[in-house]
């Protein structure tokens, strides 16, 4: 199966009735986290989904009448998920993090929870909704319950959906689904290729071939800087219902920040796209992005790339085309090393774009020496997969990780 977002088209009418399936759905998660939370400070058991949806019926509907102005999937899928966060919550509390907490700020006040728990919803953030039933595509439009025909800003596959779920982004609204979809593998032009990625450049392949990075963040940080001062001058202190210029303000910047996103991720999933058709074997590192990004000089640059991003994308893209994809040693020291003589440099600074062997004098770009050692770094004893297990000596073509024990014989010299 593979998943399609496509922006819609909806009007006035539309748009009101999407608005109160979100906001419904967002209340019965609300009011399911209330719940869950007074049985959790009691030490009784979490009440599953359909627990919860008994009592909102029984208690909530009977109060709130425009319960049924809507879709009854709405809440019902609002309290699955609000079960399947409660499923990850216990699952990531190990017994000897259990009492891992952080601080957030409610109503201007700090305030120590749990990390993971789930927690109240807020209006405008994360809006969605969940759909099923009679769902009928027809060219650049589709059939949604309750909403009617809606237009779509792209054709749609002819095929049968039976669920949808419906987002808003800054001010547009989005439908997903799942269609039926076959992977298909490509004929390769270049066998194995090391992936460099960088802050200057996006990514420096092996072969030469260099894909400058966008930086949709460093080009509309000018613009969002200006936005953000506006909307502030607007903003009124102790005021609950701020004004409409306030709202509009507000959305101005969502929607520079939904571009700057939009632009990220088209760039990578272009350069994604040709790596995983045009390449049987693509080899990139095990970036520790978190630890990168602590450097306050480079976090805005570093996070601007999408550096996790486009190795998601690429493993599961390498799937769809036959692809295989190798993920090198966090501690493999692929800029520190000549790709020639294989000397590697006790330091190397990252003011120097030029690497400058001392042992055979090569010279050449610094990051297309990385991309070299990481196409060479293919050959070693063993591999790692895009999913971080051992496979000796051949990466699985899905991607998904073999579960096998590490072999201690195995020699990786770095």
């Amino acid at each position: 199966m593979k998943s399609l977002k496509i922006r819609l088209e909806l009007n006035n009418k539309q748009q009101t009735l999407a608005r109160q399936h979100a906001g419904v759905a967002r209340h019965a998660y609300n009011w399911g986290v209330s719940v869950c939370q007074q049985a959790f400070e009691r030490k009784q058991k979490i009440p599953s989904a359909i627990d919860l949806h008994k009592r909102l019926v029984a208690e909530v509907k009977t109060q709130h009448q425009w319960y049924y102005c809507v879709s009854k999937c709405a809440p019902q899928q609002a309290l699955r998920n609000l079960q399947s966060a409660y499923r990850h919550f216990h699952r990531i509390q190990k017994p000897t993090k259990y009492n891992r907490r952080k601080t957030i700020r409610k109503s201007g006040k700090p305030v120590t929870i749990l990390e993971g728990l789930p927690q109240f919803k807020k209006k405008g953030v994360r809006d969605g909704f969940y759909l099923e039933g009679s769902i009928r595509p027809d060219g650049k439009r589709i059939r949604l319950p309750h909403l009617g025909w809606v237009r779509c800003s792209e054709a749609l596959p002819q095929t049968d959906i039976k669920n949808v779920s419906v987002t808003r982004t800054a001010d547009h609204w989005f439908v997903s689904f799942k269609v039926p979809f076959t992977p298909t593998v490509t004929a390769k032009t270049g066998g194995t290729v090391g992936v460099d990625l960088g802050i200057k450049t996006l990514a420096t392949l092996s072969d030469g071939t260099a894909f400058e990075s966008v930086r949709p963040y460093k080009r509309h940080k000018r613009k969002l800087k200006l936005a953000q001062r506006k909307l502030s001058k607007k903003f009124v202190k102790g005021v609950k219902q701020q004004s409409k210029n306030h709202r509009k303000a507000q959305a101005k910047v969502a929607r520079i920040h939904a571009r700057i996103a939009c632009i990220r991720v088209d760039a990578l999933h272009k350069l994604t796209t040709h790596l995983a058709k045009n390449h049987s074997r693509i080899v990139i590192e095990d970036l520790n992005v978190r630890g990168m990004s602590k450097n306050h000089k480079l976090a805005s640059a570093i996070l601007d790339g999408g550096f996790f991003e486009f190795r998601r994308q690429l493993t599961y893209k390498a799937g769809w085309y036959g692809s295989q994809v190798v993920v090198a040693d966090r501690f493999f020291a692929s800029s520190k090393t000549c790709c020639a003589c294989g000397a590697k440099k006790a330091t190397l600074k990252l003011s120097d774009r030029t690497y400058r062997c001392e042992s055979c004098g090569h010279c050449q770009d610094r990051d297309l020496n990385a991309a070299i050692n990481l196409k060479q770094y293919s050959t070693v004893s063993y591999t790692g997969s895009a999913c971080g297990a051992l496979t000796n000596p051949v990466v699985s073509t899905t991607g998904k990780a073999v579960k096998q024990e590490a072999n201690n014989s195995l020699n990786h010299q770095v």
